[in-house]
Parts: structure tokens; C-alpha cells; sequence
């Protein structure tokens, strides 16, 4: 486990340098590249292996305890050679900063799985023609290599237009996909992306506006129809602002309580207990709206919170979870 852990590093500067051959490492890695419009980028780089037996989760525990005092120093020190290289060859001044780790465990329905993610900028990763146009490719002096199972991922700026690219991805789903096994030449993949237009952003601009003044006179609109009454002698209450509060509350208590309903049929169909992570995920809800309704659930007795290393088991009471 600890040999599979420090190949990530081995096969992250196979990426960036000449192709050869790699082994089969038994983990799947994943590089994404989201390219900014001034030329940065910033890298991610993610792996993921599946824990099986006892010495699997002991060594990534272990892995997961040194991250951050040792293997993300190796991680920097041999990026930022990777980045001088690069700079040395396009005649470029290139940076890498801005260093990040951290491991994780993830629970899925094939099994649990150690999580490791590395993320780092590089400045002037790509090349800026006259007319800011971006140009990506000329920093992979050596080509590229994807081994088996391995993917690699190229984000671009919203409103860029893709003039050209080589090869052509595998897949283009909020981004360029290529996946392994792969062999890129020299200076590949290579990417052409035009920069907006100035009448592109006119009309976004414009649509901004159109929206903005819609949503002004909608309220103007609600304003004007509220019920007010008279009081006291000490002014006047606006009774469409109250009504529409208490609606809101209202409103707001039933969604809470159908949610919990929700939790409560998605434990029974997992069996009685779900990650409370893999309950966000299934629901497709913000973190904190699933954990509101959690805590609800806790309250009247309806769930167990077991903690488990860093994330929550979500289990039913015993008296539900035959239900």
C-alpha cells in the first residue's frame, strides 16, 4: 500500500516528461487542469486506491498522518523542479505556489476507498498571443503519458472558444477528457481557445441588466400590493409583509419535515444506515440543509449519529429500523 502511495509522485512527472511505459498501479489517477484567462492554471491531482484488509486501511491511515509534514513537501519540491523545466524550455517565467493535501476515505457501493488529492497553481502554465487569445501545450516539452486508468482532465476559461485541439478528447463534459492509456507528442495536448468577443459580452452584459431590472420590478410589483391597516394612531402596519413572513415560516417548517421523511425512506432502502456524506449525495441537497434536518431527526430520537474516523453513520433507531 505504502509503494502504491509514493507512485503518484513517480507517475506525476512521467506526465510531464517524456513518455515511457508505467505499471499497473492498482489505483485510478485522475489530473484536472483548469486554465485561467490570464494565463494561470490550477492543478489537481487525485488518486484514488480501494481499501480491502486491515494493512490497507492501517498504511493509509499512516500515509494520511504524514501528508502534510512530509509527502506534501516532496510533492512541492518536485513540482516546483517540474515547473522550472518547463519555464527553461518555452524561455517562459513560470511560478508554482499555492501548494495544497489531504487524504480522505470514501465509502461507495463498491467498497471504501483512500482518497488523496494534491492541488498546486502554476502561473503562465499557458501562452498569451497578442489578442489574449491562450495557447496550452507548449509546457509538455516531453509529451504526455496517461497509463491505464488514469485520466486527465483540461478546464477553460466560460465564454472561450476551442479553435483547435490535438488530439481530440475522448470526451468533452465541463472540459476536455482524454483517458489512459494514452501516449501524447511533444507538446500535446495542444489547445487554441479565442477569447470572448467584445459583442459576446455585450450581450451577456445585457442579459445581466434584462434580468436584474426584471427582478427590481417584480418587487416593486409585490410592494404595491400589500394590505395595510391602520393602527393606533402610531402609524400603519404592513399586514402583506407580516402574512407573507408567517408564509415563509410556514412553508419553510413543511420542507424541513418532508426532508426528513426523505432521510428516513433513504435509510430504509440502505438498510438502516447511511453515510451522512452519501446522504447529501443522494439527495443532491446543500450540506447544511441535510445536516438541519438531521439534527431534527437526532432531536426527536428518530436516528443514531455514530462517528466514524471523520464522517457521521447516519443508522435508524432500533425501534424504526425495521420500518
Amino acid at each position: 500500500m505504502a509503494s502504491k502511495i509514493a507512485l503518484i509522485f513517480l507517475l506525476f512527472i512521467l506526465l510531464l516528461s517524456t513518455v515511457s511505459a508505467a505499471p499497473d498501479n492498482g489505483y485510478k489517477t485522475t489530473y484536472t487542469i483548469n486554465v485561467k484567462d490570464d494565463g494561470t492554471a490550477v492543478w489537481y491531482v487525485e488518486y484514488r486506491t480501494q481499501l480491502v484488509t486491515t494493512d490497507d486501511f492501517d498504511a493509509f491511515e499512516n500515509y494520511t498522518e504524514q501528508l502534510k509534514p512530509v509527502y506534501l513537501n516532496e510533492f512541492r519540491e518536485l513540482m516546483q523542479k517540474s515547473v522550472s523545466a518547463a519555464s527553461n524550455a518555452t524561455k517562459r517565467e513560470m511560478v508554482a505556489g499555492g501548494f495544497t493535501g489531504e487524504a480522505r476515505n470514501e465509502t461507495a457501493p463498491t467498497g471504501n476507498y483512500g482518497v488523496v488529492k494534491y492541488s498546486f497553481t502554476w502561473t503562465d502554465f499557458a501562452k498569451l498571443d497578442t489578442d489574449k487569445n491562450l495557447n496550452v501545450g507548449d509546457v509538455f516539452v516531453g509529451g504526455l503519458y496517461l497509463s491505464k486508468d488514469n485520466t486527465l482532465i483540461i478546464q477553460f476559461p466560460q465564454g472561450y472558444t476551442v479553435e483547435q485541439v490535438t488530439p481530440q478528447p475522448d470526451m468533452v463534459r465541463d472540459g476536455m477528457i482524454w483517458y489512459g492509456l494514452r501516449s501524447f507528442n511533444t507538446g500535446e495536448p495542444n489547445i487554441v481557445l479565442l477569447r470572448p468577443s467584445i459583442s459576446w459580452m455585450l450581450y451577456a452584459l445585457a442579459v445581466i441588466i434584462l434580468v436584474a431590472g426584471a427582478a427590481i420590478i417584480f418587487k416593486i410589483q409585490k410592494n404595491k400590493v400589500q394590505v395595510t391597516i391602520a393602527t393606533s394612531g402610531e402609524g400603519i402596519e404592513t399586514v402583506g409583509e407580516t402574512l407573507h413572513e408567517e408564509a415563509e415560516d410556514i412553508a419553510g417548517l413543511s420542507n424541513m419535515m418532508d426532508l426528513e421523511d426523505r432521510i428516513v425512506a433513504l435509510l430504509n432502502e440502505s438498510g438502516g444506515s447511511l453515510y451522512q456524506s452519501d446522504i447529501v449525495k443522494k439527495l443532491d441537497l446543500p450540506k447544511s440543509t441535510v445536516s438541519s434536518a438531521l439534527n431534527g431527526l437526532h432531536t426527536k430520537n428518530t436516528i443514531q449519529k455514530i462517528k466514524k474516523g471523520r464522517e457521521n453513520l447516519i443508522r435508524l433507531a432500533p425501534s424504526l429500523d425495521k420500518i
